[in-house]
């Protein structure tokens, strides 16, 4: 896990927030397939001194793009929420079934990235979504570049399918940061007016991240 120090501030930022889940700070990053949610999970994970990551294309299948609330409250909200630690089984893209059982201890502050970390389902719990602010078409063409001709039917499908859930669940008007990407690390916004897309503080990075 990457640790990255100029997301110090707002990792200082989201760790004085309120427990969401039993002692839990539940943070969530989404945004577009490909706007790079996972390596700027992973270096706020370490800003944050090596907090978890869940990953929420490992509850998803390929059957349930979106139709994993369900098995994620039962197996990971419930039991963090009573202090308890949680067990989930990831899902494997490549055999397609469900693999060995995972704990997830209770922690100071949990990050849950993926497509639909703000979805209505999951905002009661909380503490803070972050949105990564990358237009819709920069982010899917990175993801088609990254996957390669092999998936473009997958990426048909997806596309499809995330258009479907952001026009029924949106979760950018929801976010209380912003993140943009920028030619020196990240950018974040803050705070009321952060969906409107005002300036917010600049941090230094060790070059892009990938997406």
């Amino acid at each position: 896990m990457e640790a990255d120090r100029s997301l110090e501030p707002l990792a200082r930022e989201l760790a004085a927030l309120p427990p969401s889940l039993g002692l839990v700070r539940l943070i969530g990053v989404d945004g577009h397939a490909g706007s790079g949610k996972t390596t700027f999970a992973g270096r706020l994970a370490g800003a944050l001194g090596g907090a978890a990551v869940l990953h929420l294309d490992e509850v998803a299948t390929h059957e349930e793009l979106f139709g994993w609330p369900e098995r994620l409250r039962a197996q990971v909200l419930e039991p963090l929420a009573a202090g308890r630690p949680a067990h989930w089984t990831p899902y494997d893209w490549v055999e397609r079934r469900f693999g060995p059982r995972r704990v997830l201890e209770p922690a100071a502050v949990l990050l849950v990235e993926g497509v639909g970390a703000g979805r209505r389902a999951l905002r009661p719990y909380l503490a803070r979504l972050l949105w990564m602010e990358t237009p819709r078409a920069t982010a899917w063409g990175r993801g088609r570049d990254r996957d390669g001709r092999e998936l473009s039917g997958f990426w048909d499908g997806w596309e499809r399918a995330e258009r479907a859930h952001f026009a029924d669940d949106p979760s950018r008007p929801f976010a209380g940061t912003l993140v943009r990407q920028s030619g020196t690390g990240y950018e974040w916004t803050s705070g009321v007016g952060a969906t409107a897309g005002t300036t917010g503080s600049v941090t230094e990075g060790d070059g892009l991240p990938r997406a």
